[in-house]
């Protein structure tokens, strides 16, 4: 049985897959309607004049045959006019990502807490340099995936500004627990000043700011290639046919190795990927766990709560139900 953080990538590689040959065939078909309807104009205009004299003879045939020349004809360039909007459609808007098993998406499903703790960490040292999460305090982390000596250690060693103190100034202090994650920086024009121009989006709801959130954020970070032949990017600008346009400013930041976990798995690109997509997903929702649990003893108690009314409505009926109604006419 393959490594769960394999099957991802194969997937992926799968859907691309059938993505180019649904491409290739709608071309072709396209191709071959274009040269259906100019042999149909053709052959139209061809038997115009034969038509003029089978008219006289039978015009009602030749009105119907008119018409399903024509009706075949914008048929055709109605199919035509979809398969190139479904490819205008794809540029405009990016290569739906493709769909994967996400291990918390079940009715009784809960977030993986090692898998949480990899994504921080990847978060740390691979996205922090560009991205925050805005909505995320050191506090969430405690009883997720970090006990609280383990935050409060992580919190000695980052600096964060406040005041201002006594004589009005603002000063530097280690981070505590309520404090929020550090952004890497002060405001959006520093941002893009840092960026030649493009904006890192905040991460903190990145899973819900996106549809279908959680696919499309680990195919992105798994969907960089050399752009096919025919499409040019810009330069300092990167192809991903699963980013809008095609043409993403941030560059493939994920490589085999590149981060070294602290429980030992193995870091390959599509094992990062998962984990700091489970880590964006758990920051989006933190209360996922907690709501399950709650629906599921919602669910319990309703159900223990019908069957007492079910049994409480057969016993009150009962006597009614089952009772004998004799009719005596004569008395």
């Amino acid at each position: 049985e393959l490594p769960a953080a394999v099957l991802p990538s194969r997937a992926l590689l799968t859907c691309a897959r059938v993505h180019y040959t649904v491409i290739m065939f709608s071309r072709i078909v396209a191709t071959g309607l274009r040269g259906a309807h100019a042999n149909l104009a053709q052959r139209m205009m061809s038997s115009a004049a034969a038509s003029k004299t089978a008219a006289t003879a039978n015009p009602e045939v030749d009105m119907w045959g008119v018409r399903a020349l024509v009706g075949a004809g914008t048929g055709a360039m109605a199919l035509f006019g979809l398969s190139n909007l479904a490819l205008a459609d794809e540029a405009e808007h990016g290569l739906h990502p493709g769909q994967y098993a996400w291990p918390h998406d079940g009715f009784f499903s809960s977030y993986d807490a090692a898998s949480i703790r990899r994504g921080h960490q990847v978060y740390q040292q691979v996205c922090a340099a560009c991205h925050s999460v805005e909505q995320l305090s050191f506090r969430n982390l405690v009883g997720v995936c970090y006990t609280e000596d383990e935050v409060k250690e992580m919190c000695l060693e980052i600096e964060v500004e406040d005041g201002p103190d006594d004589t009005g100034e603002r000063f530097e202090r280690p981070a505590k627990l309520s404090d929020k994650l550090p952004a890497p920086y002060m405001n959006e024009a520093h941002a893009r000043y840092a960026n030649g121009g493009a904006y890192p989006p905040d991460l903190s709801l990145i899973t819900k700011a996106r549809h279908d959130g959680q696919n499309y954020v680990f195919s992105l970070l798994l969907g960089y290639r050399d752009p096919p032949a025919g499409v040019s990017v810009r330069e300092g600008l990167h192809y991903n046919p699963y980013f809008p346009g095609g043409a993403i400013a941030m560059p493939k930041m994920l490589s085999d190795g590149g981060v070294e976990y602290e429980d030992g798995t193995p870091a390959t690109e599509s094992q990062m990927a998962k984990d700091v997509t489970t880590f964006l997903a758990w920051a989006a929702e933190p209360e996922h766990d907690e709501r399950k649990l709650m629906g599921a003893k919602w669910v319990f108690v309703l159900s223990l709560v019908m069957a007492q009314a079910v049994y409480y409505k057969r016993w009150k009926w009962s006597p009614i139900k089952s009772r004998r109604i004799v009719v005596d006419p004569i008395n």
